[in-house]
């Protein structure tokens, strides 16, 4: 694709555009839009234009932009994302059905968790997960679960980056971070208290596929001081390995007698 006068591709300033529309602005004008993301009018008239054409953002009744259910219907098709959450969704009602509040679905997306599924039975929990929405590796239970079974290199660099301190809960202190991270593998699972929200914990599993790779994690988000892990593990670690299955893997022996061991922690 032709690059701009200034470098940037095309592709690059549609991915800009596109992005821009969010939760705090699901609508947006042209003039709102081209201030957003720095391009001039003319510019973001034109890609917006051929946007529209193909059904990518549309037109709402009082003229603003909006994605266009186009967009979403191309993201689904052979999505990694989709099928994920097909094989996860069962499993993530059954929890809601033994009384969890929130469980939610992640996946690692560069620095950050990427949630591409969410339940939750009632608003008592502070969570702040949301579908579509991301948290940073550092600042949630499921971020620290894919660093624990990453390549060493991955962990590595995670470890030398410098970790913005969310709440005086948070762990940035390499060390620290480290033996956590040492914990989760051995245990097969991390909570971690007011991280992120002061009030509430998330406790978090691995999804795994083949060769112990963490293709996604479980998570459940509870009250600080809620915490009951002897119930909630086990929950946790049955659903992550009927997801496993349900994904066309079959758990392995440790998983098993990780799940089956869970009560003792």
């Amino acid at each position: 694709m032709a690059n701009s006068p200034s470098g940037e591709s095309v592709i690059h300033r549609v991915v800009r555009i596109l992005s821009a529309f969010g939760e705090q602005s699901p609508a947006l004008g042209l003039r709102e839009l081209s201030r957003l993301i720095d391009l001039p009018v003319s510019t973001v008239y034109r890609l917006v234009s051929e946007l529209e054409i193909e059904g990518l953002l549309v037109r709402d009744a009082s003229g603003q932009l909006r994605h266009g259910h186009r967009l979403w219907e191309l993201a689904s098709r052979g999505s990694r994302a989709s099928s994920l959450r097909e094989a996860a969704l069962p499993s993530m009602e059954d929890l809601i059905n033994h009384g969890f509040n929130h469980v939610s679905l992640g996946v690692l997306e560069g620095n950050d968790v990427l949630y591409i599924e969410r339940l939750a039975a009632d608003d008592a929990t502070v969570n702040i997960t949301k579908i579509a929405g991301r948290l940073p590796v550092h600042g949630c239970s499921a971020g620290l679960v894919f660093m624990a079974y990453a390549q060493d290199a991955v962990q590595e660099m995670f470890l030398s980056r410098r970790l913005e301190k969310l709440t005086e809960d948070t762990v940035t202190e390499p060390e620290r971070l480290r033996a956590i991270l040492a914990e989760i593998r051995g245990r097969g699972y991390v909570s971690m208290q007011g991280i992120i929200v002061p009030e509430s914990s998330g406790i978090s599993v691995p999804i795994f596929t083949e060769k112990n790779h963490a293709v996604a994690t479980l998570s459940a988000i509870v009250p600080r001081g809620a915490e009951s892990l002897n119930l909630i593990v086990p929950h946790l670690k049955i659903a992550s390995s009927a997801i496993t299955r349900r994904l066309g893997y079959e758990p392995s022996g440790r998983e098993i007698q990780r799940r089956s061991t869970a009560a003792t922690f």
